[in-house]
């Protein structure tokens, strides 16, 4: 029986591909040319109704017999046809394939809501083909999957099992369909970014791709009206050079094409052509008229590329030991029967460590940091392989000692701070400005501690990590006053904490004068945030002009006048008392600022608490909503570059830099997911390219001696 469904021929066409049976030959007489007569063999029916129908006879009237109904239609093939047998199966009542489209079905589906917990849910369902082809561009977009996919032969057999009515789109479709998507999401983006309310923060970072051409990533972060962080990444297009002009036209170019126009900082990394690029917006930015004190604090420098810098900067100066325990990793990862005796080793030892051992990028520091956490908790199974193993000995130069193993336990335990930080600042999905602060503070005091250490290797490390610190957070001068700004706009921080860490790090004067300098940034935008949101303000010198001439016309006003004139002079009574230093005359930010400290918390959410607290401060809550926002590591752009740790790779360049836009792009709306950095899995990525060149080699080199085998079989045949 044909699954297919037949309710409109005009729609859709039964599936009538099944084979009809084979019925009895039918006596017939044919003359041949020896006047002999003989029956006509077997036939195979053409026709794609007769799976419905069973062949009757009546003499040698031939009928239909609806498999559903029972009922007789003639099917002679000189005077009926199959047209009746064809009209009768779209309007069988009893054919189950005639369901009416339009009525829903009941069905029981496990949905996931926001936390990830699923529930099982009675939902409504009806066949819908548009819906469909939505959902399947979806499912290309989000899972990465190629256009192809959808002309597989085991995705078409799991579709049509699952809904027969559905026909199949070409991968050509669905390209169009997921361009589709893409626009419809790009509409929806711009509405809320035109009705959002506060300003907009940016990162970007460029990129090079396997066909040489120059791809740059803008991603927007904002605070919308609901006190919820938002991250989304406006476009991902070529451009012509790395060069700073460059880049800012770029970015230029895309900000008028989404309307954005008051954009708060720009976060990028260490590059001087990113230098040039903020100096050229800074000035167009000026002229857009929407700025905050003629952006001063614009540029952001990226967090994580100034780690990166510190820390290799002290691993150029550690020791020989780090070769060593790489060359013993090295060794026991080169065949599976080195690993399956290392494991032996390691449950003789009673190690009960289940992590598997990792080989890392010398250019990487924080590979490094994974291989020697995971083979320092080896150390005793290393020991004992080398005893039982005759041969690493004479493969690797040294094997490690207890003194290089404590090097590597104590360099692990410092690394570590490092690694943790920067996979703090590079979330998206929180607020991570407002403890950078406290963070960079912890590093100098790592580094501080270090430099006093009893050991001249590491100390030295330490002095060297501590100049490149300096270069770019010992002066004032190079930092961005927004970090001492947001950390005072925490509740569970203000002010007071601030200049305490100050003091610690930069002594009593230096950290007096930093302290008053960020309070100063403080009030100075608060003041401009002040003029921007507080009309009454700037319409009260304009009313009190006008008090003198309506006093003198108060006689001829009606009542409503007199409720105005009352208005204006509460207002001047306010304004005197304000000046009297009367109880009005503490600010927002001075109450604020005077206020306890919240309590410590593992849940404490800062936006929530602001959401909560903004009628009692609705200037210095809009203040601090932009300021939360700015992100200071520009992973978020890098992650489209590399998705869940997986470089874009040969497939997706062939794709059309268009195309490639909308799928990244809408790949990131679809699935907001973390934009952390995922070291782990980038240095898997690393392992499976070193293992795949092995096997590229391994594959042509096997290939080559198969063909000089075969050549060789061949000059013998001759």
């Amino acid at each position: 029986m044909s699954t297919g469904s037949t309710n409109n021929l005009n729609q859709s066409q039964p599936d009538w591909s099944a084979e009809s049976p084979t019925p009895d030959p039918v006596p017939n007489s044919a003359n041949s040319g020896g006047g002999e007569s003989k029956k006509r063999g077997p036939y195979k029916k053409r026709s794609l109704v007769w799976p419905h129908f069973k062949e009757r006879y009546e003499g040698k009237l031939r009928y239909g017999e609806c498999i559903y109904c029972e009922k007789r239609i003639a099917t002679d093939g000189r005077n009926n046809g199959t047209t009746g047998l064809r009209n009768h199966i779209t309007r069988c009542a009893k054919n189950p394939n005639n369901k009416n489209n339009n009525q829903a079905t009941l069905c029981v589906r496990e949905t996931e809501n926001e936390n990830g917990q699923t529930r099982t849910a009675l939902l409504s369902w009806k066949f819908d083909a548009e819906l469909i082809r939505k959902k399947i561009a979806y499912m290309v977009i989000v899972d990465e999957l190629p256009f192809k996919h959808v002309e597989g032969i085991g995705f078409k057999e799991g579709m049509c099992a699952a809904c027969p009515q559905f026909r199949m789109p070409s991968r050509w479709t669905v390209t169009r369909d997921c361009y589709e998507l893409y626009l419809d999401e790009r509409k929806k983006l711009k509405n809320l970014l035109r009705h959002n309310t506060s300003k907009i923060c940016l990162t970007t970072d460029s990129w090079t791709s396997i066909q040489k051409i120059n791809c740059m990533c803008l991603t927007a972060h904002f605070i919308d009206n609901d006190w919820n962080l938002n991250k989304k990444v406006l476009s991902f297009y070529p451009i012509s050079s790395h060069k700073g002009v460059d880049i800012g036209q770029a970015i230029e170019k895309c900000l008028l094409e989404w309307g954005i126009d008051d954009v708060f900082t720009i976060t990028v990394d260490n590059a001087s052509s990113n230098d040039t690029a903020i100096s050229y917006l800074r000035g167009k930015f000026v002229n857009w008229g929407k700025c905050v004190l003629e952006r001063k604090w614009l540029h952001v420098r990226c967090v994580a590329h100034i780690i990166n810098l510190v820390v290799n900067d002290g691993l150029k100066k550690i020791g020989n030991y780090i070769d060593y325990i790489r060359a013993a990793v090295r060794y026991v990862r080169q065949s599976p029967a080195r690993l399956k005796k290392f494991r032996e080793c390691a449950v003789v030892e009673k190690i009960e460590s289940q992590k598997h051992l990792c080989l890392d990028c010398p250019t990487r520091w924080n590979s490094t940091y994974l291989m020697l956490d995971v083979a320092q908790t080896y150390e005793r199974a290393f020991d004992r392989f080398a005893l039982e193993d005759p041969y690493m000995i004479q493969d690797i130069d040294s094997i490690p000692t207890t003194t290089d193993w404590r090097k590597a336990r104590y360099l692990n335990q410092f690394l570590k701070n490092f690694y943790e930080l920067t996979l703090k600042v590079s979330g998206s999905k929180y607020v991570t400005c407002n403890t950078f602060f406290q963070d960079i503070s912890g590093m100098n005091a790592v580094l501080t501690n270090m430099m006093e250490n009893d050991n001249h290797e590491v100390a030295d490390m330490a002095i060297g990590m501590k100049e490149k610190y300096d270069k770019y957070w010992g002066k004032i001068e190079k930092m961005n006053m927004l970090v001492f700004v947001a950390s005072i706009l925490d509740p569970r921080i203000k002010f007071e904490y601030v200049e305490f860490v100050l003091l610690k790090m930069y002594g009593q004067h230096d950290g007096t004068n930093v302290g008053a300098l960020a309070k100063d940034a403080l009030v100075q935008l608060f003041s401009e945030y002040k003029k921007l949101n507080s009309p009454l303000e700037a319409n009260s010198q304009a009313s009190s002009s006008k008090s003198g001439a309506i006093e003198k016309d108060a006689l001829s006003i009606d009542m409503d006048a007199g409720k105005r004139i009352q208005d204006i002079y509460k207002e001047e009574f306010k304004k005197r008392k304000i000046e009297a230093g009367g109880r009005d005359s503490k600010t927002e930010l001075d109450k604020y600022i005077s206020e306890e400290c919240e309590d410590e918390e593992d849940d404490f959410c800062i936006l929530s608490w602001w959401k909560i607290n903004s009628p009692r401060f609705p200037v210095l809550s809009k203040l601090a909503r932009d300021v939360l926002v700015v992100p200071v590591s520009t992973v978020t752009s890098e992650a489209a570059f590399s998705t869940d740790g997986r470089v874009l790779d040969p497939f997706r360049s062939s794709l059309t830099p268009r195309i490639v836009q909308a799928l990244i792009c809408s790949q990131d709306w679809f699935r907001p997911s973390e934009s952390k950095l995922n070291m782990e899995e980038e240095l898997e990525d690393l392992e499976a390219l070193e293992y795949g060149k092995v096997s590229l080699i391994l594959c042509i080199y096997l290939f080559f001696v198969k063909l000089m085998c075969s050549v060789f079989y061949l000059w013998l045949q001759v």
